[in-house]
């Protein structure tokens, strides 16, 4: 993040955050929220199965330089489903999370806090997804995500989702991690129990003690990280990550320095994957290679 940080207020108008739950009742069903930049690559994997599983979709592009929004509205216009999606932009620069995180104010624009409860504002349902523009639904992630929606309507319920990553080398080449079962929630009720409090690293959203929790199983999402590309620019410094505070992000480094070095045999349980001629990798393991693994995954 560069230059001095704008306050939000009269030097950001449109930008202080109006949750929809206090002008109105909101409307039943789900929403998935994408704080997205520079995902133009991923939507066309993201997007399709993502739209059959919600009811609406609210893209929020933080100054994209890919045609990030273009390429969304194009997915959906080719499956049916523009009517669905609310593209939206939020033109700051947003601070990256670690110590610049910590050290940006919780209320000002350049906040990952205020970003994000400015993100989820933006959705007008009774529940939201916190989706992320690198995140693939399997065929059946899809149907259980669409019938987990209707299932929390009876009561305040938070869903928690398993996934791994996919390491991205080629066309047909990719390196799936079992090694770390990261687990977090991602479907939360809108409400004002629910908004996103400024953590040590990053955002953390708040919700009451008791409060019914679901967690689905393994193997119905995966998450892209592309060799080509660094994949941990919204961190500050990544070289630090504390393998005790923070395990998933230590290992995601690990993992991703070893493949990009030419250092697959250094590692321990990821799976070297290979895709058929003519079928990208990010495809086959979407309908083929994840949904064929038992469960538990295992290295």
């Amino acid at each position: 993040m560069s230059g001095a940080l704008t306050p939000r207020g009269k030097e950001s108008p449109g930008f202080d955050v109006e949750w929809p739950w206090t002008r109105a009742d909101l409307a039943r069903g789900l929403t998935a929220v994408l704080r997205v930049k520079d995902e133009a690559r991923n939507l066309p994997w993201v997007l399709p199965p993502l739209m059959r599983a919600v009811d609406r979709v609210v893209l929020v592009d933080n100054q994209s330089t890919d045609d990030t929004a273009d390429v969304a509205r194009r997915v959906v216009e080719r499956e049916g489903v523009a009517d669905r999606l609310l593209v939206t932009e939020y033109p700051f620069d947003v601070s990256r999370c670690g110590p610049e995180h910590l050290e940006t104010p919780a209320d000002s624009v350049h906040s990952l806090t205020h970003f994000y409860n400015w993100s989820f504002a933006q959705a007008q349902t009774q529940y939201s997804l916190k989706w992320d523009g690198d995140m693939v639904l399997t065929p059946e992630g899809t149907a259980v995500v669409a019938d987990v929606a209707w299932q929390v309507e009876s009561e305040e319920t938070i869903v928690v989702f398993q996934h791994h990553p996919l390491y991205v080398e080629s066309p047909r080449v990719g390196y799936f991690d079992v090694k770390i079962r990261n687990m977090e929630p991602w479907i939360y009720p809108q409400g004002p129990d629910y908004t996103y409090l400024k953590g040590f690293d990053w955002e953390v959203r708040a919700f009451p003690e008791g409060v019914r929790r679901v967690t689905l199983p393994q193997g119905l999402c995966f998450e892209l990280k592309w060799l080509d590309v660094d994949e941990f620019a919204h961190w500050s410094a990544p070289e630090a990550f504390d393998p005790v505070r923070l395990p998933r992000k230590a290992r995601e480094y690990e993992v991703f320095t070893a493949l990009a070095e030419g250092r697959f045999d250094d590692l321990d349980s990821v799976h070297r994957i290979e895709s058929p001629l003519g079928v990208h990798v990010v495809d086959h393991v979407a309908h083929t290679w994840l949904p064929g693994m038992p469960r538990p995954l295992t290295g």
